[in-house]
């Protein structure tokens, strides 16, 4: 169960984390489109799981490769955005949200 405060940073982290991520553009992420979906905090908020949806899924793997290698660069575009509001900014990790393709994949099983 996550405190009150737990998910109002995971949805700041959330919000700023999108726009970053708009403000990259699609031609650092190959063309894929790529939204944050979730952000769960660690109970110190030392930890933040980012969990991210990738259009079209087929570019997945590359662009959670090309994510990993910006963490760093995120990390600290994301601590000059939120420094009025937390002391310490979370590490980041990030993970593949494909909640999207099983919907999918139901409907059409369904279908």
């Amino acid at each position: 169960m996550d405190s009150t405060r737990q998910l109002k940073i995971g949805r700041l982290l959330q919000k700023d984390l999108g726009e970053l991520i708009q403000r990259q553009g699609l031609q650092a992420y190959d063309g894929a489109m790529v939204s944050v979906t979730t952000v769960r905090v660690s109970p110190d908020l030392s930890f933040a799981k980012v969990y991210v949806s990738i259009f079209p899924s087929a570019k997945a793997k590359e662009v959670k490769v090309k994510l990993d290698e910006h963490t760093k660069m995120l990390r600290f575009e994301l601590g000059q955005r939120v420094r009025h509001q937390l002391r310490i900014v979370p590490e980041l990790a990030f993970y593949i949200d494909d909640s999207l393709d099983y919907v999918e994949r139901i409907d059409n099983l369904l279908k």
